[in-house]
């Protein structure tokens, strides 16, 4: 479910990954594009500190909006 994710796009973990220590609902933003539908997504702390940043597929994730979306 990729929904056109790109660079810099925030996005929510759709699933837990017990051994990145990270959890569904977890926010990220996406760094780098790594080929059609995998996404470097790095995930950091109120402060900015980085605490996990991996290769996840569109599946595993949901692009997150702040403003109204035009629906066709």
């Amino acid at each position: 479910m990729a929904q056109d994710i790109q660079l810099l796009d925030v996005v929510a973990l759709l699933e837990d990954l017990p051994e990145e220590q990270l959890r569904r609902g977890q926010v990220g933003t996406v760094v780098e594009l790594l080929a059609p539908n995998v996404f470097l997504v790095e995930f950091s702390d109120t402060n900015g500190r980085t605490y996990a940043m991996l290769e996840l597929h569109g599946e595993q994730l949901l692009r997150l909006y702040y403003q109204p979306v035009k629906v066709a």
